[in-house]
């Protein structure tokens, strides 16, 4: 007997699930597309075994579906498929980056005789699109799950056994709390990120060599201010009241710093500076979340012609391949420092071991 999974939304996210499920015993996977050339692209790269413009015909006799579209068009999809005939038992998860008001929104619907179960996997790419799908995306990542009161546990159980063909680790939690620790770890630190860059921004506008000084560093740990305006205003007006909590705590945080360099507190900055340091060392790394890791390399590399182009041809004759390469510093009496963008922490490492062979001076 074959089971039916229909993806909608077929992006990134939705067209990662797909690849996870597309070719396992017994599983169909159906995707929606809104355009005809969607549609082909779907299905002539792999990603979906068959691929339709109907939302009837994709949500037909399904068994899971899974929406993949962004956080302010959930509601509107599942108000829509509450109106389909839909098959009895069939489970439907999303996978937004807040829970709560869908779940709300399902519980307000009680659709007969189906159950839904909220779904985030906390993986991201600096990619978007389809283009960029990886049946790898989730792998080592967490994949939290939220169902909503009254949801059978063996609907439960048989979402998250599908689920491990992603090979993440599930995790259980209510929407609410859900939403309460995404938005400190992961909606607080975007809202940071955008405002300091406006406020760099600003000052710029009055000496440019603000923007020519913030290389490098400055671009890294600001880097989520690039991210889509569209779905972050979805996602934080959506949790708008935690944010709200959330950035109290925060200006607490930072008046505490003003009140320390106000009075010259040197020791309260330092006590600062080793409580962070001892919590983040505590943090999982190379663990995959929903602000995509970056993995770096720096090495140490000789003023010479064509050494460049030397480095990248040793790292493509091993198959490893780099995203991005960036020269911070080269002057005669000096090294120059090259860093070494990888997409996959595999290359990274396998780069490593290599130019530390070629007696390279490697730093992560």
């Amino acid at each position: 007997m074959t089971t039916k999974i229909a993806i909608f939304g077929v992006g990134l996210i939705g067209g990662s699930l797909a690849l996870c499920f597309k070719g396992k015993e017994g599983l169909t996977v159906v995707g929606h597309a809104h355009r005809p050339e969607s549609a082909v692209k779907y299905v002539s790269r792999g990603v979906v075994d068959h691929a339709t413009l109907s939302v009837e015909e994709a949500a037909l006799d399904a068994d899971y579906i899974f929406l993949c579209v962004p956080v302010g068009m959930l509601e509107e999809y599942l108000q829509q498929l509450s109106k389909l005939p839909l098959k009895p038992g069939c489970i439907i998860t999303d996978v937004g980056s807040t829970k709560a008001s869908i779940a709300a929104c399902a519980v307000s619907l009680n659709i007969p005789g189906v159950h839904f179960i909220g779904g985030h996997p906390m993986a991201g790419s600096e990619r978007s699109g389809v283009e960029a799908a990886s049946s790898l995306l989730f792998e080592n990542a967490y994949y939290v799950l939220t169902p909503p009161p009254g949801v059978p546990e063996e609907a439960y159980e048989a979402l998250k056994s599908l689920l491990l063909h992603t090979r993440a680790q599930i995790v259980r939690l209510d929407p609410e709390r859900h939403d309460e620790i995404v938005g400190a770890i992961s909606h607080l630190p975007h809202i940071i990120a955008v405002a300091l860059v406006n406020q760099i921004h600003a000052y710029d506008s009055e000496d440019s060599l603000y923007s020519t000084l913030a290389a490098g560093g400055f671009r890294d740990i600001t880097r989520i201010a690039s991210s889509d305006p569209i779905i972050w205003r979805d996602i934080l007006l959506n949790n708008r009241a935690v944010m709200l909590r959330l950035l109290k705590d925060w200006n607490e945080e930072v008046s505490s710093f003003i009140q320390m360099l106000e009075s010259s507190d040197g020791a309260g900055i330092e006590e600062a500076f080793h409580e962070a340091n001892g919590f983040r060392s505590q943090l999982p790394e190379r663990r995959k979340g929903m602000i995509a890791p970056l993995f770096d390399l720096h090495i140490d590399v000789p003023d010479h012609p064509g050494i460049i182009g030397r480095i990248a041809t040793e790292l493509g004759d091993q198959g490893i391949n780099l995203s991005n390469v960036q020269i911070i510093e080269s002057r005669e009496d000096v090294p120059g420092i090259m860093r070494l963008s990888f997409r996959q922490e595999n290359d990274m490492e396998r780069a490593k071991a290599l130019l530390q062979h070629n007696d390279y001076t490697v730093y992560v």
